[in-house]
């Protein structure tokens, strides 16, 4: 009686749905970027780039929905090539006038929009000012690393903020108030 009782339960365990959770993905600093892009005047295009950061993503495979993702770094690892422009963007001017040095990024949503893309919603804290930010994000590959032999998920975003927005609008309009950004991560599998 207990047998049967055991194998009615192991089967009725093994006909119940199997529900996915999302995995932990860790961010690879070694290959994650976010270059972001200003127009100068109407004379150019200035660039800079974040990089080497760290950040984690609960990743649904089979519900990217229920999906989410986090970033955090200091915003004094910016790159821009010129000492005297990242000097500058570390002034009173612009990031230099708050205490908060962090830049940080939290989803709250995620809309599924096509078999890769969605568009991923967020809190951005920049400058101590904390925003909503919608990415319009890429799964580009998800797949063991060739050369690591991990499983590993690779992606990328775009969005547009608005520099007043967090109280970096010096020079705006002339300095354009929009900022475009690029987002290029690579995610390991946690262990």
């Amino acid at each position: 009686m207990i047998r049967l009782s055991t194998l009615s339960l192991l089967g009725a365990l093994a006909a119940a749905p199997v529900f996915a959770e999302a995995e932990a993905y860790k961010l690879d600093p070694s290959h994650s970027q976010i270059v972001f892009s200003y127009n100068h005047l109407g004379y150019s295009t200035g660039f800079g780039m974040f990089s080497g950061f760290e950040g984690t993503i609960a990743f649904d495979q089979a519900d990217p929905a229920k999906s989410s993702v986090e970033v955090s770094f200091p915003v004094e690892t910016m790159l821009t090539g010129w000492q005297a422009r990242f000097d500058h963007f570390m002034s009173p001017d612009f990031f230099g006038a708050s205490d908060d040095k962090t830049v940080t990024f939290k989803s709250t949503a995620i809309e599924v929009t096509g078999e890769k893309t969605a568009k991923i919603t967020g809190d951005l804290t920049l400058n101590g000012v904390t925003k909503p930010v919608v990415l319009d994000a890429t799964l580009n590959q998800v797949m063991e690393h060739p050369m690591e032999k991990k499983p590993w998920a690779g992606f990328s975003g775009t969005t547009t903020l608005l520099r007043s927005d967090y109280n970096l609008g010096m020079f705006a309009p002339y300095v354009s108030d929009e900022v475009q950004v690029q987002i290029s991560i690579e995610a390991v599998k946690a262990e």
